[in-house]
């Protein structure tokens, strides 16, 4: 597969088969991805919390809120939901900013997990202090993000943005559509 291809193919998945377990040996390999790529400083100051184990799935999985524009949506039901997370923490004993090697490392975990035949989603609104509990964490180690994975099940397309409308939406048949601005747009020289 090409970048090209691998970044179409890695879309925000919400709904996962649940009886396609993610292992352990994929989850290390989507981090040694992470921990390659590049980091503003070279600070290289995140680290990671992995979980496949349906019990604590389960604890994760109730921390977290879904696809915000889907209002009547709470979530992916038994069944769709990740068979796998990766939490992303900070690790302020290495630096006092992450800058943006939050956005760098989790695109890496995406695509290493597309290119796996997984896919994911990032999802940022979690009840960090909560979660940090159920994991023991200590106080040096601050929750950013939570990164969902499994084998999706959904069908996620792109579609040309219409009047500057960025809402996501699922059609009848629960085919998710996302916007997407034009490059003309976005290209202004």
């Amino acid at each position: 597969m090409t970048i090209k291809e691998l970044i179409l193919k890695n879309r925000s998945y919400r709904r996962f088969d649940e009886s396609h377990p993610v292992s352990r040996n994929e989850l290390l390999e989507m981090i040694d991805s992470a921990r390659i790529s590049g980091s503003a400083r070279n600070a290289q100051p995140l680290k990671y919390y992995l979980s496949n184990e349906l019990e604590l799935n389960e604890k994760i999985f109730s921390t977290v809120s879904w696809a915000g524009f889907l209002k009547d949506w709470p979530g992916p039901g038994p069944g769709e939901r990740p068979t796998a997370y990766i939490v992303q923490m900070h690790d302020t004993t290495l630096g006092s900013n992450y800058f943006c090697d939050d956005g760098i490392a989790a695109q890496s975990i995406l695509l290493t997990a597309v290119e796996m035949g997984l896919g994911g989603c990032i999802l940022a609104s979690v009840r960090k202090e909560t979660l940090s509990g159920i994991l023991n964490l200590p106080k040096h180690l601050k929750i950013i993000q939570v990164i969902a994975l499994g084998k999706p099940v959904e069908k996620v397309v792109l579609e040309e943005m219409k009047e500057g409308d960025i809402k996501y939406w699922r059609d009848e048949n629960q085919v998710h559509h996302v916007p997407k601005r034009s490059l003309n747009e976005l290209v202004i020289n």
